[in-house]
């Protein structure tokens, strides 16, 4: 059974949103405040995080950052009435995963729910044996390269730690090389969600991915094709 926090303070949605979960399978916690809700993910192991940003003791923005400094993996799903761009940017900006707004059908939040705990269980750690470099799970682009069965990342024989978007987002670079993908091809592949906020998250999160890995001005990988969108292309 996954196991789920939602990080909430108002009784009535906790109550709601807890029972429609439970009756579809989910193991449901709570935490009413920011810092209590820290506190649960960081000693606990859950699969998935809802999380509102309006909260007391600390804000959902902050609470997603401090989870983040010890959790690179786990799902983060906003759920809030805080519903501009500008709110919806932030938060993933933050390291939310998804975002959905309030008021919102019941229907919808278990699909987000069903596609971050696929997403999540794709990219999660495998127990197999790593393969040859030839082989079909295993990704190289000059030298990048990525173990789709490990999902480790490593450039230059350094290993880096990529959160589960970020990592998704590299997979579809590298299944498409040295082609120009639009923002919105990249949207409808890593998200699967059309956000109604332009093309913002995405411009977010290329950037993350390349703080990551370009670390080398001279041999940088992903590039900006202006007002066409980003391509993987070697210098």
């Amino acid at each position: 059974m996954k196991k789920i926090i939602l990080i909430e303070d108002e009784t009535s949605v906790v109550s709601f949103i807890k029972k429609g979960l439970q009756e579809n399978g989910y193991e449901v916690s709570v935490a009413f405040d920011g810092r209590t809700g820290v506190q649960l993910v960081q000693g606990n192991d859950f699969d998935l995080v809802i999380l509102d940003i309006m909260l007391p003791e600390m804000n959902g923005l902050d609470v997603c950052k401090e989870i983040r400094k010890t959790n690179q993996s786990v799902p983060i799903l906003f759920l809030t009435a805080l519903g501009t761009s500008e709110n919806i940017v932030l938060g993933l900006e933050s390291g939310g995963d998804d975002y959905l707004v309030k008021p919102f059908k019941f229907i919808e939040l278990v699909a987000r729910v069903k596609s971050l705990l696929r997403r999540s269980n794709n990219n999660g750690p495998q127990e197999t044996i790593e393969p040859e470099p030839d082989n079909e799970h295993v990704f190289q682009f000059s030298d990048l390269m990525v173990n789709d069965y490990t999902k480790k990342v490593t450039r230059a024989g350094e290993e880096i730690t990529l959160t589960s978007t970020e990592y998704k987002l590299l997979l579809y670079f590298l299944n498409n090389p040295e082609k120009v993908i639009s923002r919105a091809e990249i949207l409808d592949a890593v998200w699967g969600v059309n956000y109604e906020l332009g093309t913002n998250v995405v411009d977010v999160y290329v950037n993350y991915l390349r703080k990551k890995l370009d670390s080398q001005d001279d041999n940088k990988l992903i590039h900006t094709v202006i007002g066409m969108g980003y391509v993987l292309k070697k210098n």
